[in-house]
């Protein structure tokens, strides 16, 4: 009975999942932009299910003013790119290149055992803009048995930041030679 159940729901959940990218037109909620200055959401329009340009498993072509670096991914590869060398450290939990969202697990560094960080990395434009990117980091010390929220410094944000945009550069460079 349970099997079935379980069955059941996922036969659901699977039929649910592939009709909603048969409409078009509709309005989907994008990650935050941090070029617009807004901490929530915005609204964009949806064309249909790849979108307005269709699937593009290798990119764009040359001139058609996807600029990218043709690894099909919906966001800016070079950014994507580099953003996953910045933080290769890091345990991932989940990277999204249509969404453009890299999310880190807790990483404890072996010379700060009582402290850990966490790195959420959002990837909001097509172009290699700095605007179009944004880094989130946690950082939680290990106080009275257990881990406690602690502050993270700007100055940590910017720097992963100019990090992640300076090697999205080098490899911009390296692809056009």
């Amino acid at each position: 009975m349970k099997i079935s159940v379980i069955l059941l729901a996922a036969a659901i959940g699977l039929a649910g999942f592939g009709l909603t990218g048969c409409s078009s037109n509709e309005v989907e909620y994008a990650y935050p932009n941090a070029s617009r200055g807004k901490t929530g959401f915005y609204e964009k329009e949806q064309e249909g299910l790849f979108g307005s340009d269709g699937l593009s498993l290798f990119g764009g072509e040359k001139g058609s003013g996807q600029e990218g670096g043709g690894s099909g991914i919906a966001v800016n590869s070079f950014l994507w790119r580099a953003s996953l060398d910045t933080v290769s450290f890091l345990p991932l939990v989940s990277a999204d290149p249509f969404g453009g969202v890299i999310i880190t697990d807790w990483y404890v560094a072996p010379e700060t055992p009582g402290e850990r960080v966490k790195v959420q990395i959002y990837i909001l434009d097509r172009q290699l803009r700095s605007d179009g990117l944004r880094v989130a980091v946690f950082r939680e010390r290990f106080t009275d048995n257990r881990w406690i929220a602690d502050k993270v410094s700007a100055r940590t944000v910017e720097t992963i930041e100019d990090s992640i945009l300076s090697r999205a550069r080098e490899l911009r460079v390296q692809s056009s030679t």
